[in-house]
């Protein structure tokens, strides 16, 4: 049976595939950029959008072929035609989620997507109903077969390129969109002159030359729809990108890059193979001025800082904001000289005087640097690079910046080796106490001892607890640690008490996380119930920095503290915040002089200081002890000014329970405390 085409409807086919070529690439980026469920959503219903918008096309086609007859379809073969076009689509967008695209998958991909492609065509064929019959010239359908396979690995390559690249331009866009229509209207216009139409001559020449009314109605319903249905997509796409996005990867104080666009930053903006760098920029003393002059001017403040970065980067420079008072520098291009200058601009920027609230402000900066590919090639670890490197400038006295190198990569992985043997020190007993004796240089005898932890590591040996401590308080197992040292020196206590060796006070340090768990009250009760040690043979000593964090905390715990019966003291005084105004409301029972003083005492500025603490613990019924106490001249002054209870290297050194139980069978003689040799584990 003879037919012709439409121009007009031909037209519109072309349309719609170019249509639905271009929402399928700008689906294509969106779903290889999700992940989890929400990218199995986007990938569902992109399928069903593009396989409906594909066999849409095709409808149009085969209502483009006048055939001067009424065409009627099975509901059921072109409910199979749609979901034929909703597979290919299917496995062309599953195809743009594998991070590497191997031959293994590419030609599966394009073969089983082909056959979904024909698939959909032959059914939508074989859907028509009598009196039309439908058969096929075989000779015309291989160059039809070739032909789709041939555009099904086209695209694949395309929608590859939709995903390398994020922000193709829109001509580029248009044009790919444009070749993917004619290939899709190819195959189905070479797939149809395959086709021969015939008419039942027992029930249909009647219906000859009658051109049906309902097809006109049919084809404009099928084109308005379709075109709904992409724009549809096309609006939720561009809502998606332009507006929700913005919200995900723009910090919404600062209108910045956050932490989210970074790792969309690293995929596809910062390969880092030649060079590149990292600036990880923290505020100084942030934390104060937040503090003291409320969250809306440290708001404005960021938002200040923000402009002034904005304003010292450039070219391939990108600035973002991780979060609080943190922000990061990154550069595709460029190498230390470059960074080192960006830093320099970035300090000198920051600390320039800002206006905030009626308010003169001034903030430093500490920056680190991690260069790549010498630091990592990797976001994570050019990351951590930096950030050690910042914590290093810090460290330094901040409002500077360090380059990550060789030592501080040392100190990382050893901390990070002693975060991990740490978390299994208590229980594999590694941890042992060391004693320091308190001597009373008036009656001459041990008043009193200090006690002191040691990590007796299997592989490293001896770590001091200027290096573990501050672990121990950033992971909170310095709770479980001070628990178990509360109960190692009662028991020690009460041990040399039963041997009649010792009948003193041994005081522990505090650590302020222990004071923020609030269990010290139930760590003392424990160990005095368990060990029957007498209350006032436990000392506790805080620091300044304990007392003055949560004033009214600490004086409600040190209350509870006394009422148990055990002492407080006051170590490292005169060091960390001014707690004169506070010293009388604090429930203490002695005060320790800062081995810094006592260091110094030779100047007559420290002995100033010195003998003003002692009158002042004097007035306030307080004791007062001296720590660090090295030589006899030292001894000699404190003794003049009214101290008489010492701790130091003159009289003795930290040593364990066996090497005081030794220290202690010495004959009583304060001559000979120095000439006995000691175990300096």
């Amino acid at each position: 049976m003879n037919g012709h085409y439409n121009g007009m409807t031909v037209l519109l086919s072309f349309l719609i595939a170019a249509a639905v070529s271009y929402s399928a690439l700008s689906l294509a980026n969106k779903i290889s950029r999700e992940s989890g469920k929400s990218q199995r959503a986007w990938l569902v219903s992109g399928s069903c959008v593009v396989g409906v918008g594909v066999w849409s096309m095709h409808f149009v086609g085969m209502l483009s072929f006048h055939m001067r007859v009424a065409v009627d379809y099975n509901p059921l073969i072109t409910l199979l035609s749609i979901a034929a076009g909703i597979t290919a689509s299917f496995i062309a967008f599953r195809f743009t989620t594998v991070s590497e695209a191997s031959i293994r998958r590419v030609i599966p991909a394009g073969f089983f997507m082909g056959s979904a492609i024909l698939a959909m065509h032959y059914f939508g064929t074989a859907a028509i109903k009598p009196p039309i019959l439908v058969s096929y010239r075989y000779q015309d359908i291989p160059p039809a077969i070739l032909i789709a396979y041939a555009a099904c690995y086209g695209t694949l390559y395309l929608f590859r390129r939709a995903r390398n690249t994020p922000s193709i331009h829109m001509p580029m866009k248009m044009l790919y969109a444009s070749m993917l229509g004619l290939t899709i209207c190819g195959i189905h216009y070479l797939a149809l002159e395959a086709t021969e139409f015939r008419l039942d001559q027992t029930n249909g020449p009647q219906m000859l030359d009658y051109m049906a009314e309902s097809e006109p109605f049919l084809l404009v319903g099928v084109a308005i729809a379709t075109f709904v249905l992409l724009a549809i997509s096309s609006g939720v796409i561009f809502f998606d990108r332009n507006v929700l996005e913005r919200m995900a990867y723009t910090d919404s104080l600062t209108s910045l890059p956050n932490r989210h666009h970074l790792t969309r930053y690293f995929e596809s903006s910062f390969p880092g193979k030649e060079s590149g760098f990292l600036l990880f920029i923290d505020l100084d003393r942030f934390k104060t001025i937040n503090d003291t002059l409320g969250h809306d001017a440290g708001d404005l403040l960021i938002k200040e800082v923000a402009i002034r970065l904005k304003e010292a980067s450039s070219g391939d420079q990108t600035v973002f904001r991780l979060g609080g008072d943190e922000f990061l520098i990154a550069s595709a291009k460029g190498r230390e000289p470059e960074a080192s200058a960006l830093a320099d601009v970035i300090i000198a920027g920051i600390k320039r005087p800002y206006s905030i609230l009626g308010n003169e402000i001034y903030v430093t900066s500490s920056i680190g640097i991690s260069l790549a590919p010498e630091h990592g090639m990797n976001r994570t670890m050019l990351l951590k690079a930096a950030d050690m490197a910042m914590y290093r400038a810090k460290g330094a006295g901040k409002n500077q910046y360090k380059l990550f190198d060789k030592e501080t990569d040392r100190l990382l992985v050893r901390k990070m080796e002693l975060e991990r043997d740490l978390r299994k020190a208590l229980v594999n007993e590694e941890l042992e106490v060391y004693y320091q004796p308190k001597w009373d240089a008036e009656s001459n005898h041990v008043s009193g001892m200090e006690a002191l932890i040691r990590w007796n590591h299997p592989r490293l040996g001896v770590v001091m607890p200027s290096e573990f401590i501050p672990i121990a308080e950033e992971t909170g197992l310095i709770v479980a640690m001070t628990r178990w040292m509360i109960h190692e020196v009662c028991r020690q206590n009460t041990a040399w008490q039963s041997l009649d060796l010792l009948h003193i006070c041994i005081s522990v340090n505090m650590s302020i996380r222990v004071f923020e768990s609030g269990l010290l009250g139930e760590m003392v009760e424990e160990a005095l119930q368990e060990t029957g040690i007498k209350p006032d043979n436990l000392e506790l000593e805080i620091t300044e920095t304990i007392a003055m964090y949560d004033l009214q905390d600490t004086i409600k715990q040190l209350k509870q503290l006394k009422q148990l019966g055990v002492r407080i003291s006051m170590d490292d005084f005169g060091t960390g915040y001014s707690s004169l105004g506070s010293l009388d409301e604090l429930p203490i029972d002695a005060l320790k002089i800062d081995r810094l003083f006592i260091r110094q005492s030779d100047l007559t500025s420290k002995q100033a200081i010195i003998s003003a603490i002692i009158t002042i613990a004097g007035q306030l019924n307080l004791e007062v002890i001296a720590e660090g106490v090295e030589t006899e001249e030292q001894m000699s002054f404190l003794k003049s000014r009214g101290c008489r209870v010492m701790q130091g290297y003159y009289y003795g050194k930290p040593m364990n329970a066996k090497d005081i139980e030794k220290w202690l069978e010495q004959p009583d003689n304060s001559k000979q405390i120095k000439q006995i040799q000691l175990s300096d584990q």
